[in-house]
C-alpha cells in the first residue's frame, strides 16, 4: 500500500512523490509547431460576464455549513463550518511576471477584492502565476479587515508572501501531511504531482501541495495542479470522504499529462479518492494555458458518466447540498 510521506529533496529541489515530467527545450519545439497550426477557439470570441457577486449573501452563513464563491480558474472562497478560506487568490489581470504582457483574464473579476468578506486563512497550493497572484497578494496584506487572517502554503511559498507583505507571524509553511489550526478547522497539505517556480530558473525550489480543508462537520478535497498518480486512493482512504472534490481539468496536453490531469483524469481521480460527494471543475474558463478549445475542459467532464458536479457560474455563492448538482452552463 502506498504512504503518503512528506516531501523530499535533493540540493535545493523539491521531488514530486514519483518521477515525473515537466519538460525541457524538445518539448518547447514540439508545442511551438503545434502552436503554430493551432485552429482551436482558446479564447472566447465574444466578452463573458459580466458577473457580479451579491456580496450581501455572506451576511448570513449558509444554512448547509458549506458554501463556494467560484472567481474563476482556481480561485475560491470556501466558506465551510463557520470558517472562511480564500484559495488561491488570483485577482490580477494576467497570470505573469507582468501585467502587460502574458496570459489575460478572459472576464473581470465577479467581485472586488475590498469587498471580499474578513476570511479566516488564505491558502495558497504554489507559487506559479495562476494561482499566486503578486498584485493580488500585496492588496491582501494591505486590507484592514483581512489582518486576522493566517496565511498557509507549502514550503519555501511562505518567503514569497512575506516579500509581498504578509506578516510573517501570520504565515504558516507546511510539508505535505502537516497541518494548520485555525479554531476548529484543519488543513492538511498533501502531495500532489507537479512543480513549482515564477521563472525557469528557480524551478522546484518552493514545494507545492493539495490539501483537505476540515471543519466541524465538513471535509474538502482541493486538488490544486496535479497529474494523475496512485496516491489520490491512498488519500481518499486516510482523509476522506469529501463532501466536495476540487479537481483541475483545464490546461491539460498530452503533452504534460505528468502535471496536469485534464477532464478525463479528473473523472478517474475522483472515483480514486473515493467517488463520494461533489465533483468541481477548476483550473478552467479564465486564462489561455494550453492549446485546447476554451471550453473544452467542461464539455468533457460534463459529458463523463457517473460522476455528480458542482460547477457553479463566476461569483455565484452556492450553497452545497448533500447529492444535489449544480451543471451551470454559462460557458455556453
Amino acid at each position: 500500500m502506498l504512504k503518503i510521506e512528506k516531501a523530499r529533496r535533493e540540493g535545493k529541489r523539491y521531488l514530486n512523490p514519483l518521477p515525473t515530467s515537466v519538460g525541457g527545450p524538445a518539448m518547447l519545439g514540439k508545442v511551438l509547431w503545434r502552436y503554430l497550426m493551432n485552429r482551436e477557439e482558446r479564447t472566447p470570441k465574444k466578452p463573458l460576464g459580466p458577473f457580479k457577486t451579491d456580496i450581501r449573501l455572506y451576511a448570513q452563513a449558509p444554512s448547509s455549513g458549506l458554501r463556494i464563491t467560484w472567481i474563476g480558474h482556481s480561485s475560491l472562497l470556501l466558506e465551510i463550518d463557520g470558517k472562511r478560506v480564500l484559495i488561491d487568490p488570483v485577482w490580477d489581470e494576467r497570470a505573469a511576471p507582468v501585467q502587460w504582457a502574458g496570459p489575460r483574464r478572459f472576464f473581470k473579476p465577479p467581485l472586488h477584492l475590498e469587498e471580499v468578506p474578513p476570511v479566516d486563512a488564505i491558502l495558497l497550493s504554489h507559487d506559479h502565476y495562476d494561482h499566486l497572484g503578486a498584485g493580488t497578494v500585496q492588496q491582501l496584506a494591505r486590507m484592514d479587515s483581512q489582518v486576522p487572517a493566517k496565511w498557509v502554503a507549502p514550503l519555501g511559498v511562505g518567503t514569497l508572501l512575506v516579500k509581498l507583505g504578509a506578516p510573517p507571524s501570520q504565515v504558516t509553511e507546511l510539508n505535505w501531511t502537516e497541518s494548520a489550526r485555525i479554531g476548529d478547522l484543519t488543513i492538511t497539505a498533501l502531495p500532489a504531482r507537479h512543480f513549482s517556480g515564477r521563472g525557469l530558473g528557480n524551478r522546484f525550489e518552493t514545494l507545492w501541495a493539495s490539501f483537505v480543508i476540515a471543519g466541524s462537520h465538513h471535509r474538502v478535497y482541493y486538488g490544486a495542479d496535479s497529474g494523475e498518480w496512485e496516491g489520490f486512493a491512498e488519500i481518499g482512504r486516510q482523509y476522506g470522504p469529501f463532501d466536495l472534490t476540487m479537481l483541475e481539468i483545464g490546461a491539460f496536453d498530452p503533452l504534460w499529462n505528468d502535471i496536469h490531469m485534464g477532464p478525463d483524469g479528473a473523472a478517474r481521480m475522483f472515483q480514486a479518492l473515493g467517488g463520494k460527494g461533489l465533483l468541481m471543475p477548476i483550473h478552467w474558463g479564465l486564462f489561455d494555458l494550453a492549446l485546447h478549445g476554451w471550453r473544452q475542459p467542461i464539455e468533457r467532464i460534463f459529458g463523463a458518466k457517473g460522476l455528480k458536479i458542482w460547477a457553479p457560474e463566476p461569483g455565484l455563492p452556492s450553497e452545497i447540498k448533500p447529492g444535489i448538482e449544480l451543471r451551470s452552463e454559462w460557458w455556453r
